[in-house]
């Protein structure tokens, strides 16, 4: 059994930090998911410290969550609001709740952070199952792009200081559409790892896992403003109905 089929893995090593990051703005989103929901109940997959929940939750809408990381949770819990959003700690996958729910939505690539096909599959199916009747499901994904992944390697100064450096390293399975990345940090007390994995895919071979869950694609676009979706676009805004 691999680290990565830990789903609580990426929460314990990055919780800490997670909100400090370049995520991206949440209105963008919010605004998209909240015209959807149809006065709710939502489910968020993989909640994390609630950037986009708490937001969805101040417009009057009943979110819940599910999020392996009991660190991520903490973060949220800590936030205004945090602590009335009910989240199941468990793996997204299974989406240990019973619904059904107006919504069901999965942002900033989290879809890929499952490393195996089987698991990504197993996800639609069960989102299917906990959907209201005429409910959505939206994920939010990069549209991988073979230069990216031109080699087997990639090693990338991420930052330099007086007392630290910090490297990225990716390898690359193109066979299995995976990658695993490590970010080492060097300094006084010592040498830091971050695992971290995903297994990408492109939005054709998830519209087939989504037909298999008994889910069909109803719009998509290439950001949460709606702009068209087209061979040029680098994300993709997907949202799936019940058949």
């Amino acid at each position: 059994m691999s680290i990565f089929d830990d789903p609580g893995l990426f929460g314990r090593l990055w919780a800490a930090d997670y909100d400090a990051g370049a995520n991206p703005d949440p209105g963008p989103a919010v605004d998209f998911l909240a015209g959807l929901a149809e006065g709710g109940p939502v489910l968020e997959l993989a909640i994390g410290t609630g950037r986009v929940a708490l937001p969805l939750a101040e417009r009057g809408l009943v979110v819940e969550g599910i999020e392996a990381s009991k660190e991520m949770v903490a973060r949220m819990r800590a936030k205004p609001g945090g602590a009335q959003i009910p989240v199941a700690i468990g793996d997204m996958a299974d989406v240990p709740v019973t619904g059904p729910f107006r919504l069901v939505y999965l942002v900033f690539n989290t879809l890929f952070n499952l490393v195996d096909a089987h698991r990504q599959a197993d996800c639609f199916r069960n989102v299917a199952r906990v959907l209201a009747p005429g409910g959505a499901f939206v994920v939010e994904a990069f549209v991988p792009d073979p230069a990216d992944f031109d080699r087997d390697e990639q090693v990338q100064v991420r930052a330099v200081t007086e007392d630290s450096a910090t490297i990225r390293l990716h390898r690359y399975d193109r066979a299995a559409q995976r990658f695993i990345r490590q970010t080492i940090t060097f300094d006084s007390q010592g040498v830091h790892v971050k695992p971290f994995a995903m297994r990408y895919c492109w939005p054709d071979q998830m519209d087939e896992m989504a037909g298999q869950a008994g889910l069909r694609l109803t719009e998509r676009y290439a950001d949460w403003h709606r702009r068209p979706f087209d061979t040029d676009s680098k994300d993709h805004i997907s949202v799936y109905r019940p058949m």
